[in-house]
């Protein structure tokens, strides 16, 4: 998905792009080793990006829901999940961001290093929105979608609040049925002491 300066107009631009399934398992499930988040996608979302120019640059305001599956942390069971996805990011041509552009005796450059460096322009819109560089050209949107995804993940899945999870001693799942073992765990190296009776 690549966006290019000019179709960005004055009016700015509003686009609904498809996000592929074949993106999101890349996402979630890590193309190199070590890098699984736990997390599948059970199906393609849809991107809602909306474009403006602003002091030199671009603001991206960017919605999609992810749908996803992860097993629960305390009782296993498979958790499905709709998770919402969203970002404001304030998108700063590379030249700008390095000060290419930048000539002591130009006035109008010296401003447009200025706004490059952070100032919004009387924009409360831009101020909060995080600072990423782009080449100035295209944008492409595909690593930012990954970037928000993995951002928008939460820390574990659970199946519900109150889940119970399972017995440490029987792996019976407790939300299904209480075992009989004892809730209190002895430590074994302290077992024996069980059997001194005292007179």
């Amino acid at each position: 998905m690549v966006v290019k300066i000019e179709q960005i107009k004055e009016t700015g631009l509003t686009l609904d792009e498809p996000v592929g399934l074949p993106l999101l398992t890349e996402v979630l499930e890590g193309a190199a080793p070590g890098t699984d988040t736990g997390f599948q996608a059970t199906g393609p979302s849809t991107l809602h990006a909306t474009f403006r120019k602003v002091s030199g640059g671009v603001l991206l305001e960017g919605k999609l829901t992810a749908h996803v599956k992860a097993p629960c942390k305390r009782c296993l069971a498979e958790v499905t999940l709709d998770l919402p996805v969203s970002f404001l990011l304030n998108l700063v041509p590379e030249s700008l961001a390095r000060g290419d552009d930048f000539n002591d005796d130009d006035e109008s450059s010296m401003e447009k290093k200025e706004r490059g460096q952070g100032e919004s322009g009387g924009s409360f819109e831009l101020e909060s929105a995080d600072q990423q560089v782009f080449d100035g050209k295209t944008i492409d949107l595909d690593p930012i979608v990954r970037e928000q995804v993995l951002l928008a993940l939460p820390m574990n899945a659970v199946c519900r609040e109150d889940c119970q999870g399972l017995c440490a001693q029987c792996g019976q799942n407790l939300n299904e049925k209480k075992c009989g073992c004892e809730t209190k765990v002895v430590d074994p190296r302290l077992a024996p002491l069980k059997n001194i009776k005292l007179n």
